[in-house]
């Protein structure tokens, strides 16, 4: 059976923490907090906190920084502009706004939208890359295995 988004989201996480655990090793700190945005929403069907799919932190020391709030302005930003924040900063910096941050580290995968904030910008993106690709790899896989095991779900009996 497919699991739905949000554990989606969490399976996709929990797959890439080891990564993510050695990743520290090279990072200035061992912390971070990640947003998946729903890819399903539009930024014109809904507010951004509504498509906030699922959130998590990983902690191990108390923050003198709230990444929490900067990874959802890294999402809120790509999300509104389905486009890594990165773009931005690099090559349209006409289109940031004031409540922007000036750090990158989302990553746009299609419809997926994930962002961290939390060690040094490039390794924000790539965590946020790892659970994006991780993500929609998990869907393909439910994807496919439904097909499998109900082939004719698409279509009408009459």
């Amino acid at each position: 059976m497919a699991r739905n988004h949000k554990q989606l989201a969490i399976d996709a996480i929990e797959l890439v923490k080891p990564a993510i655990e050695k990743l520290f090793d090279q990072t200035n700190r061992k912390e971070l907090h990640i947003v998946v945005m729903d890819p399903r929403i539009k930024p014109w069907e809904s507010t951004f906190e509504d498509a906030i799919l699922y959130q998590e932190s990983i902690k191990n020391l108390e923050w003198t920084i709230p990444f929490e709030v900067l990874a959802r302005k890294k999402a809120a930003q790509a999300w509104r502009d389905r486009s890594s924040n990165i773009n931005h900063q690099a090559i349209h910096p006409s289109s940031l706004r004031d409540e922007d941050v000036l750090f990158y580290g989302s990553f746009v995968y299609g419809d997926i939208v994930v962002a961290c904030s939390g060690v040094q910008q490039w390794f924000d993106m790539l965590v946020s890359g790892w659970v994006a690709l991780a993500f929609e790899q998990l869907a393909m896989n439910d994807y496919q295995q439904s097909k499998i095991d109900t082939p004719t779900k698409a279509y009408k009996n009459s």
